[in-house]
């Protein structure tokens, strides 16, 4: 049993292959094709398994857990929700691709590119003329981890962004899904919402990856300063989104002010008394959308900035798999709940049992708390399941 959950565990014997250095992506590709679970049927053949649309930045962290506004150093590092998703299945050996856009002749521009490299990741994107010193440029993310009492800070400075120019004319959707191929699509509500034209952006890539074959993830991250005096116009775009999605990702606030479900009271008290509050909410969003096969929430409360409860809810048909929320340990909490959609979809492409999607994910979750960077960097499947056993004895 682990610990603290109630729920037995079944941990898979480390398949070797899982990254990219123990195996040829060709090789892993097949292997995954024999492996399909009954819950959610992918396409052969791809290319890639998975495909993400973005807006790239950078955030600026202080050392030491120490605020913004007291410190002159800081840690660059590129970011955005959705290559947060992705780094899970690129560092355990998935193709991933990256659709962006840059700022032409950029030294962040350079930056975020050398980054995307670095983590495994394809991408593709126009690169965009900065149009002067007051044109275009990538957004900057100021965000401290917060220490104790104190929790982090976020300040989003997005003025010029170029990542609003995003435009379905700029890529090819039917070399991407027909001709390379592509298991899932993961779209967030961040770019969804960013501007009317990458609304319709994410809206397009979702109508071209169900006309061939590939699945649709759906991480709704509302945002209250990016719905601001749009609340009609997005409700509209969401739900379309909603009705051509796979699997739906959202916390309590974002079910009820993305898509109109009633849920729980939003805030993170007693988390695990709501637990069967939190169940009737997916099952409403159920019956809205009864095309997807896949609804998952995090559970989240905060004791203190290093000190979490973290658990997860995840449907599929019609069996639930619940992790009782349980402490972990926080570094930095940025990413979490991206880490968590990550480990869910990587845990979907591996054919895995359902059971295992939420285990590996709430585990990728909790891992990503661990560092510093926003996104998950798994040196291999073992890792992440020694984090679900509670196992955090030295590896030698």
């Amino acid at each position: 049993m682990a610990a603290g959950t109630g729920y037995e565990v079944q941990v898979p014997r480390r398949i070797a292959g899982t990254t990219a250095a123990d195996r040829p992506a060709d090789r892993l590709r097949e292997q995954l094709g024999k492996e399909r679970p009954v819950g959610i049927e992918l396409r052969k053949d791809c290319t890639y398994s998975l495909l993400v649309p973005t807006s790239m930045g950078v955030r600026l962290t202080p050392p030491n857990g120490q605020p913004m506004h007291c410190s002159d150093t800081f840690t660059m590092q590129a970011t955005s929700a959705e290559t947060n998703v992705a780094s899970v299945s690129s560092y355990l050996g998935l193709r991933v691709k990256v659709l962006t856009t840059f700022v032409k002749d950029s030294p962040i521009a350079r930056f975020i590119k050398d980054d995307l490299a670095s983590r495994h990741m394809d991408y593709e994107g126009k690169d965009v003329e900065q149009g002067g010193p007051w044109g275009y440029r990538h957004q900057f993310n100021l965000a401290d981890s917060g220490c104790g009492s104190r929790g982090p800070r976020v300040h989003n400075d997005r003025a010029g962004e170029v990542g609003r120019t995003l435009n379905v004319k700029d890529f090819d959707l039917d070399r991407i899904f027909a001709r390379e191929g592509v298991q899932i699509l993961h779209l967030s509500g961040l770019i969804a919402a960013l501007s009317p034209q990458t609304g319709r952006f994410c809206l397009e890539l979702a109508r071209a990856a169900k006309k061939h074959g590939t699945r649709v993830s759906f991480d709704l991250n509302h945002r209250a300063s990016f719905w601001k005096g749009r609340q009609k116009e997005l409700r509209e775009l969401f739900l379309q989104i909603a009705e051509s999605s796979d699997i739906l990702v959202g916390n309590e606030e974002d079910f009820q002010l993305c898509l109109g479900i009633e849920g729980p009271e939003a805030g993170g008290r007693e988390l695990a008394a709501k637990i069967e509050g939190f169940k009737g909410m997916i099952g409403r969003a159920k019956q809205r959308f009864p095309a997807a096969a896949v609804f998952a929430t995090t559970l989240r409360e905060v004791i203190s900035a290093d000190r979490h409860l973290w658990g997860a809810i995840l449907a599929e048909g019609d069996r639930w798999h619940i992790v009782e929320p349980r402490e972990i340990e926080v570094l930095d909490r940025i990413g979490g709940g991206d880490a968590f959609v990550g480990g869910t979809l990587y845990a979907i492409l591996r054919g895995w049992e359902p059971e295992k999607w939420v285990q590996f994910g709430w585990a990728t979750g909790a891992l990503t708390t661990t560092l510093m960077t926003d996104y998950a960097q798994p040196a291999d499947e073992e890792q992440v399941w020694s984090i679900w056993e509670g196992n955090a004895r030295v590896r030698r």
